[in-house]
């Protein structure tokens, strides 16, 4: 995402949350006094949004320090310092929960796509996300997907044609359908076809398609496909994938597996911002880790 398309999104969020300023810390603290605060983990997982974070506090307030100790595709532990920030009190108070919900959300995408791409770690296969994202967020999403060692399939219906069911109700048939989208897209994007049992595969294949989908097919039915289209085109599985099924449908030797819960059911990351003290005055000295992060594989 472009820093102007990020700006826009951070103080949209800003505004949602301080439409009218922190009344709170506005309250209790003059503008000019200085803390220092961490960000640090409650969980293991795999960062994704450290310098979305570190943007918060910057439009919030360009005084602000933001030293980052990981940086994104780092596995981190539960007790890991993540950053260290330090600033007005005011200021830091008022970025905290818009730069947590950007971070949390991020890395847990990043978390719960590792977890898929260790699930067929000594397969062929790879881990390709879908459209299922949270609205405004897919570039981030899409991402965060990338830092957990996934592959980003098509951004958005501008980026290739994919031809599914609900447009197979409406077209005469998958031959014409890849006919008339290579009419108008030629050889600049590709042509996928998402097929639900073993003719409409074939179908696909000798229309000219460049990708197969298999939709929700039982695992007998892939292995024959597999075997038959043998490597002349790529194939993906989709449908209901979770981790139990996944290591048997990679072991058919597919190419990708697509999986909506990246995205639409990941489970955010517990993050805090922990406050330690006032600049110029006693800091607390705490037992917490700085490590040496460990990269998540891609």
């Amino acid at each position: 995402m472009k820093n102007p398309e990020l700006d826009a999104l951070i103080k949209t969020a800003l505004r949602e949350d301080a439409p009218a300023g922190d009344v709170t810390s506005e309250s209790l603290f003059p503008p000019k006094l200085q803390c220092r605060a961490i960000l640090l983990a409650k969980q293991d997982g795999v960062l994704a949004g450290i310098e979305v974070a570190a943007r918060v506090f910057r439009l919030v307030n360009s005084r602000i320090s933001f030293n980052r100790l990981a940086r994104d595709g780092d596995a981190f532990r539960a007790g890991d310092i993540l950053a260290e920030i330090e600033g007005p009190a005011v200021a830091l108070l008022k970025a905290e929960r818009t730069a947590l919900n950007f971070i949390q959300r991020l890395s847990g995408v990043a978390t719960a796509t590792r977890r898929y791409v260790d699930a067929v770690a000594g397969t062929t296969t790879r881990i390709l996300d879908t459209r299922k994202t949270t609205p405004g967020l897919r570039v981030l999403e899409k991402y965060a997907v990338r830092m957990g060692g996934g592959i980003n399939h098509r951004l958005g219906l501008s980026d290739m044609v994919l031809i599914k069911d609900n447009h197979l109700k409406l077209a005469p048939g998958i031959a014409a359908a890849v006919a008339a989208a290579r009419r108008h897209v030629g050889r600049r994007l590709k042509i996928e076809v998402e097929a639900v049992n073993f003719a409409q595969v074939r179908e696909a294949l000798e229309s000219g398609a460049d990708m197969i989908m298999l939709d929700n097919m039982p695992l007998p039915t892939m292995r024959r496909i597999v075997k038959w289209v043998g490597g002349r085109v790529p194939l993906e599985v989709s449908g209901g994938v979770d981790r139990t099924k996944l290591k048997r449908i990679a072991s058919l030797g597919v190419d990708f597996v697509s999986i909506g819960r990246l995205t639409h059911s990941a489970p955010a990351v517990d993050l805090s911002l922990e406050f330690l003290g006032l600049l110029g005055g006693e800091i607390p000295r705490i037992r917490l880790k700085k490590t040496s992060f460990r990269m998540a594989k891609s």
